[in-house]
């Protein structure tokens, strides 16, 4: 008892709280009311205000221009950022074996804002003029040796108005007593040479050095093998990208474009022509015999022509079997004079010769299988067989392919630390460029990977940034690429509406099944409802049977208990009275549930 009545005073607390909670709800909701009204207006000026402040697009964010500070140890960094070329000397020498009208290294380089700079302030060297030869360079801080450290040079490039032919490589000037800086041309002795050239369709990337032949004193160039990445869009883009050669110790070298490897090699494997010649070479005295044979299959000599061989036979015979066809027209010509055709007024028979009407189709031949003499169609000749010739055999004599005799190369010399060449203690641009406003930047020649990256983040990594926030969106990109190349709308096509077109079409070709809430009384009744009424009322008529039999049993036993006990049957008839009034509720109930309406489809 007394947890029923702990129960009863926590229900009745509960709800007492309840009621509570709904009258504070109903005065916070008509204080809202006004709240609402009043933060509405206010809402809308605010909507109103900020429509006008996004209809101009939002500024691109400001990327602010830092000049480049090597982090470490460096022999040559230029940023040209102090807006002057002090440091670096022009050539004023001539080529050899050139008319003197361009002979002269007359280009003129400045030091100037890149066209379209998101960067102020950043300034780099520019090759200003075009059709003339170009030349200055610069004194390291230190000459470079090449001894335990890696060598790494790197460099940015821009063409500005694109190139149709010309370059925009480096050369590290060797270090000779003979140098001299305002006498730099095309001969000047180089360690190495680096970086793009291009003309026509022919895109390159150089790494060129000179090997001294240990033996003669002689310098070679050996040429790194051309890289398997497509390089044409270097060239192409008007973007600034960042040049990177990295020499090790070990012979290995890389070739970056924009810190992304596209060439790989080793000094002693991946250069032609080699650094070290072969050992042996073929004597170059040395003569094939005049009896060497070389024939691997020579006619036998033994055969002999067949005396049924007709080498007179014919190719072509005529068909013997073949037949004209009817109402083929001999006396008609295949063609005829045009009867239309009229002589020209100022023909003249002296001058052009007697006039003559052109020749045209024959009308009569169109209906006929031909018109003219008809001759046999031409087959191939079964007895033909050509010229004869010996069938062919093995060589006995054969003796193989001549090749002269192996000697020891005089030349040979091995050097496996081609790595260690000569040092060089200038850089230095020598170029002839068709295409004006090439832009070079923020030199660095170190030791250190480290180093260089840093370099290269500080500075092309700026730009790349700058103009990433200047570039349009994903969407801008596509329309402005599909500007340029107008088939590119045909992949945009196929690859956004043609699988957007397929969802819809897949989602919409089902037939909709209507729910059982959609059925009315007046709809057909749909096979699998009519099954399951067909079931139901047969379970409903077995059901009343058995309440009937259960009913009429009853009433049999209350007759005769009522006949037993007269002051009951009144009780009994109204007892009676209610059962009857039950079964009619349930059975209208069981009416409405078996309607259509009012039924949930069977899940099959």
């Amino acid at each position: 008892m007394e947890l029923k009545w702990l129960l009863c005073v926590t229900l009745l607390a509960l709800g007492t709280l309840a009621a509570q909670a709904h009258d504070m709800d109903e005065d916070n909701d008509a204080d809202d009311v006004v709240d609402i009204e009043d933060d509405l207006d206010d809402g809308i000026e605010e909507v109103e205000e900020s429509k006008s402040e996004s209809s101009s697009p939002p500024p691109a964010p400001k990327v602010t221009y830092r000049p480049p500070v090597p982090t470490g140890e460096v022999y040559f960094a230029e940023s040209f950022d102090k807006g002057t070329l002090d440091g670096w000397i022009l050539s004023k020498a001539k080529k050899d074996d050139t008319d003197d009208e361009i002979a002269k290294y007359d280009g003129k380089w400045e030091v100037q804002d890149m066209k379209d700079t998101k960067l102020p302030g950043d300034k780099g060297l520019v090759l200003v003029t075009r059709a003339k030869h170009h030349a200055i360079s610069s004194k390291l801080s230190k000459p470079f040796v090449f001894d335990t450290k890696p060598l790494i040079i790197q460099y940015e490039v821009n063409f500005q108005n694109g190139i149709e032919c010309g370059g925009a490589y480096v050369k590290l000037l060797s270090k000779t007593p003979e140098l001299n800086l305002d006498q730099f041309h095309d001969k000047t002795p180089y360690t190495i040479m680096f970086g793009p050239d291009k003309c026509g369709e022919d895109y390159k990337l150089h790494f060129i050095f000179r090997h001294k032949n240990p033996k003669t004193g002689k310098y070679e160039e050996k040429h790194a093998k051309r890289p398997d990445a497509d390089l044409k869009s270097y060239f192409t883009d008007k973007k600034t990208h960042l040049y990177t050669l990295v020499l090790n110790p070990d012979n290995s070298f890389e070739i970056l474009v924009d810190q992304t490897v596209v060439n790989s090699g080793n000094l002693l494997n991946d250069m032609s022509p080699p650094v070290n010649p072969p050992r042996e070479i073929e004597d170059p005295n040395d003569q094939k015999p005049e009896d060497w044979d070389e024939r691997p299959k020579i006619p036998d000599p033994d055969a002999v022509k067949p005396d049924d061989w007709d080498e007179d036979a014919p190719a072509k015979i005529a068909d013997e079997n073949a037949v004209k066809p009817e109402g083929w027209l001999d006396d008609e010509p295949e063609y005829v004079a045009d009867p239309d055709a009229e002589k020209p007024e100022d023909w003249d028979e002296d001058m052009d010769g007697e006039w003559e009407a052109p020749q045209i189709a024959n009308p009569k031949c169109e209906a006929a299988p031909g018109c003219g003499t008809w001759q046999r169609p031409m087959i191939d000749n079964p007895n033909y067989k050509g010229k004869w010739k010996p069938p062919m055999i093995d060589n006995v004599n054969y003796q193989g392919i001549w090749k002269p005799r192996k000697i020891p190369n005089p030349d040979f010399f091995e050097d496996l630390e081609p790595f260690k060449m000569t040092p060089f203690t200038a850089v230095g641009l020598e170029l002839w460029s068709m295409t004006s406003d090439i832009f070079f930047d923020n030199f660095i020649i170190c030791t250190d990977r480290a180093v260089a990256d840093d370099w290269a983040n500080d500075g092309w990594g700026l730009k790349k940034a700058a103009d990433g926030a200047a570039e349009p969106g994903v969407v801008g990109q596509m329309m402005a690429a599909a500007e340029e190349r107008p088939w590119l709308w045909v992949v945009y096509i196929l690859t956004v509406a043609l699988p957007v077109f397929l969802v819809v079409l897949f989602c919409c070709s089902g037939k909709k099944q209507p729910s059982a809430a959609e059925y009315k009384k007046t709809d057909a009744p749909q096979p699998d409802v009519m099954d399951d009424e067909k079931e139901e009322e047969k379970d409903k008529g077995e059901k009343e049977e058995e309440e009937e039999e259960e009913v009429n049993e009853e009433k049999l036993g209350e007759k005769q208990k009522s006949d037993a006990d007269p002051g009951s049957a009144s009780q009994e008839e109204e007892e009676e009275e209610e059962d009857d009034d039950r079964k009619h509720a349930s059975e209208e109930e069981e009416t409405v549930n078996r309607s259509p309406r009012n039924r949930k489809p069977r899940k099959d």
